[in-house]
C-alpha cells in the first residue's frame, strides 16, 4: 500500500533520515521502533507531505507522491494523529472532529455519519462532544487526536508516539482502539517508544535508529531479538 524507498531528509548539513526504506500492505499494523530523536517523526511527517526529502521516494498504491502537499495527500487517503495531539484546546470535541473531516465537506452527510463511527469507537468523547478539547485528560485528548485524523476516511492512519505520557490502562486502552481501527479496514503504521505495548498488536516492524532503519521483522522475530528486548522492551 505504502512504498518509502531510500528516503533522505536533511536539515542543513543534519541527515535526519539517510536512506530510509520501509512498507506498509493494506490491512496491516506495522511499527516503528525507535528511541526519541531516532527520526520516526521526521519520517512521519516526510509521508505526510510536511518536510520535503532530499531523495527517495514515496509510492501510495503505486503512484508517486513523494512531493505532494499535505493537503493532497490526506485527500488521497493518508492521515496523521501527531506526536503531542496538536488539538485546538478553545475549540469542542466535535469542532475539533468536523475540522478533521474538512477535507470531505462537499459530503455532509458522511461527515456525520464517521463522527457517529468515532462516538461509537470512542464512546467518552460523545459523553464530552460539548466541551473544550483541552479540559479533556491526557488519555482522553489522544482519543480525539487518533478520532479527528480518523473523520477524514483514510485507508492509511499514522499514529505518532500514541501512548506517549499515559497511564498504563489508558495505553492498553488506546491500543485496543487500534485494533478495532484496523479490523474496520485501516492500514495502521505506528511509530512507538512502548515497544510491549505496540508489538502486541502490530504484524510487523521496523527499528529506526540515528535516521537509518537498523533491523526488520516479523512482530515474533523482534519480540524474540535480544537487542529489541533490552533497548525498547526493558527485559
Amino acid at each position: 500500500m505504502l512504498e518509502v524507498r531510500d528516503l533522505c531528509v536533511r536539515f542543513g548539513s543534519f541527515h535526519a533520515l539517510d536512506g530510509v526504506s520501509v512498507g506498509i500492505r493494506a490491512g496491516e499494523i506495522v511499527v516503528l521502533l525507535g528511541a526519541n530523536g531516532a527520526g520516526k517523526s521526521t519520517l512521519f511527517r516526510t509521508i505526510s507531505g510536511l518536510h520535503t526529502p532530499a531523495s527517495g521516494t514515496i509510492r501510495l498504491e503505486g503512484q508517486d507522491v513523494t512531493r505532494w502537499p499535505a493537503h493532497r495527500l490526506v485527500a488521497a487517503g493518508i492521515a496523521q494523529a501527531p506526536e503531542g495531539k496538536h488539538l485546538f484546546p478553545e475549540a469542542s470535541v466535535t469542532k475539533n472532529l468536523r475540522l478533521g473531516g474538512y477535507v470531505r465537506r462537499k459530503d455532509p452527510n458522511g461527515v456525520s455519519a464517521s463522527l457517529e463511527e468515532v462516538f461509537e469507537l470512542f464512546p467518552v468523547l460523545k459523553q464530552k462532544a460539548g466541551d473544550a478539547a483541552g479540559t479533556l485528560s491526557g488519555g482522553q485528548q489522544q482519543m480525539l487526536a487518533i478520532a479527528r485524523a480518523l473523520m477524514a476516511k483514510p485507508r492509511l492512519l499514522l499514529l505518532d508516539e500514541p501512548s506517549l505520557g499515559l497511564a498504563p490502562l489508558i495505553v492498553e486502552e488506546v491500543f485496543q482502539s487500534i485494533l478495532k481501527i484496523n479490523e474496520g479496514g485501516t492500514s495502521v503504521l505506528l511509530a512507538e517508544q512502548n515497544a510491549h505495548a505496540a508489538l502486541k498488536v502490530a504484524h510487523r516492524g521496523y527499528v529506526i535508529e540515528e535516521g537509518r532503519v537498523a533491523l526488520e521483522g516479523g512482530r515474533e522475530d523482534l519480540m524474540g531479538n535480544e537487542e529489541v528486548r533490552r533497548a525498547y522492551i526493558g527485559v
